[in-house]
């Protein structure tokens, strides 16, 4: 049985300017004890869906199920979930225990398992020694913590994290990340996190949902998003850099990019079509493949991005170590057929090249 399931659930705003949708009829299941994202740039319905789910926003249509029990017009506090909050919320009198066991006082827990709760908790968030501290006292980290313990405490099968780590540094980020989804899978809890962070969601998930303007793009794994992109929208938000596109035309002998003479890159029925290469698949030849003309150089230390110019089109092209090229120098850009991704003048994914034969590219 899924842990949350989403069945056509629609938000809509009335704004001056009309009927905003912000969430419009979602249908997805998360199931129990895994890690799931929401993702998608700011302003596209990520929080709005989390907090339909948590009960703090009403929905206009559809229904939230948990754990098999339709919630959709319960309150928050009947859903059986618990919250962290993108500004931690942490009562800024009351010491670090204190906020931790602040929901179990409340409920009237028993003392003797508030204790054994808080002792738990802080030992597997390392809490333990500053239980009485306020929260000013506290890094960035430490109250995310805090936050965290005091959702882990009330041992809701179901936890919402609304950008929890946007308030944090990069190396912070990167710490925090290991140890939510560490914490996670040691208390088996199913999570759904929020974020406009594709390296959270790619580093973390075990599904990722991809909004945009309220409605889903694609619903996947970390590595089908990856390897399979539903669309030009899914292609250049996964990945770092992000996809080459190059616009395909019609040439003699099958489908050119755009602004080239050739190579034969596709059949001729891909012309209209955009021809898809990731960075780190596009690899520098000597004397084949693609002619380009270099346009940057950045050198990151592992790895180098050269940017090139085909045709019209801008190319990133991911290498190891440094590169000896210099901006207008002549390169030559190559790729094996099974790494391009094809999308159709819609800009949906339509078959990938794998019936082509290698010399076709040089036709």
């Amino acid at each position: 049985m899924s842990a949350i399931v989403a069945e056509n659930l629609s938000k809509h705003w009335t704004t001056a300017e009309g009927q905003v949708h912000a969430v419009d009829a979602l249908s997805f299941a998360f199931e129990e004890g895994t890690l799931n994202v929401l993702l998608g740039p700011s302003g596209f319905g990520k929080s709005t869906t989390l907090r339909l789910i948590a009960g703090l926003e009403e929905a206009d249509g559809g229904q939230v199920s948990i754990a098999g029990r339709d919630v959709t017009a319960l309150p928050p506090a009947q859903r059986d979930i618990s919250m962290v909050f993108q500004s931690y919320a942490l009562f800024p009198h009351l010491s670090v225990r204190e906020n931790i066991i602040f929901g179990l006082r409340v409920r009237k827990v028993a003392p003797a398992d508030i204790e054994r709760r808080l002792a738990k908790v802080a030992g597997l968030l390392a809490l333990d020694r500053l239980l009485d501290r306020k929260p000013a006292q506290l890094s960035g980290g430490q109250q995310q913590r805090v936050a965290l313990g005091r959702a882990i405490i009330a041992q809701a099968p179901v936890c919402l994290m609304d950008e929890p780590l946007s308030n944090l540094d990069a190396q912070l980020r990167q710490e925090m990340r290991a140890e939510i989804r560490a914490l996670q899978r040691a208390l088996g809890i199913t999570m759904v996190y929020v974020t406009h962070d594709q390296v959270e969601a790619m580093s973390m998930a075990d599904r990722v949902v991809l909004l945009r303007g309220g409605s889903i793009e694609q619903n996947a794994t970390p590595a089908e998003l990856y390897d399979t992109p539903a669309n030009v929208f899914v292609a250049r938000f996964i990945g770092t850099p992000a996809m080459n596109l190059l616009p395909l035309i019609a040439g003699t002998h099958g489908a050119l990019i755009s602004g080239t003479e050739g190579p034969v890159v596709a059949p001729a029925r891909y012309a209209g079509w955009t021809l898809g290469v990731r960075p780190e698949h596009v690899t520098l030849a000597v004397g084949q493949g693609a002619r380009a003309e270099v346009l940057t150089t950045e050198y990151l230390g592992a790895d180098s991005l050269v940017v090139c110019k085909i045709g019209a089109s801008a190319v990133t092209v991911r290498v190891a170590g440094r590169v000896g090229l210099s901006p207008r120098d002549t390169a030559w850009l190559d790729w094996a057929p099974g790494a391009a991704h094809f999308f159709d003048a819609e800009g949906i994914r339509r078959e990938p090249l794998t019936h082509l034969q290698t010399e076709t590219m040089y036709a």
